[in-house]
């Protein structure tokens, strides 16, 4: 929390993190429960983002909030360029080899700084993949749910 006029401090996985506050209304969630809150104002402060929230004027409300995740809707989104995806439009798609051994599905994705990397579970093992399109990553085929790599099934 951050200030007496009900501020919020967020850590954002936007790149940069200031990003985070072109996408308004956010919707907050915490538990079960969401809730939606118009961006005001912010601005970047160190490694995390201050943010003003529309109808959030206290710190006691501030602090209700703390934990919460920041959601946006798909369409606040610019849509990918090609050959460009989002790591959610990744998650849970089929990974195959060239010699056509199924590998897994994408459990989650990892920033690495020198590249991102892909950890694929078969609910047994998990393969961390580099994703470098042409490389490792043959293809991605989001309409058949699948990832063609090229990676060995011992390694």
């Amino acid at each position: 929390m951050f200030g007496i006029k009900g501020w919020v401090k967020v850590f954002s996985y936007t790149d940069p993190r200031e990003n985070i506050l072109a996408y308004s209304p956010w919707c907050l969630r915490k538990n079960d429960q969401i809730r939606e809150f118009k961006v005001l104002a912010g601005r970047r402060q160190g490694a995390a983002v201050v943010a003003e929230l529309e109808d959030l004027d206290d710190r006691d409300a501030a602090m209700a909030l703390m934990g919460s995740d920041i959601l946006i809707r798909r369409q606040q989104l610019p849509e990918p360029a090609d050959g460009e995806y989002y790591w959610t439009d990744l998650i849970g798609l089929r990974v195959v080899n060239q010699a056509a051994m199924e590998l897994g599905v994408v459990d989650h994705l990892l920033e690495t700084g020198a590249n991102d990397v892909v950890v694929v579970s078969d609910g047994q093992q998990e393969r961390l993949i580099p994703f470098l399109m042409g490389q490792t990553i043959l293809k991605v085929d989001t309409e058949k749910g699948c990832i063609l790599v090229d990676w060995d099934a011992d390694f």
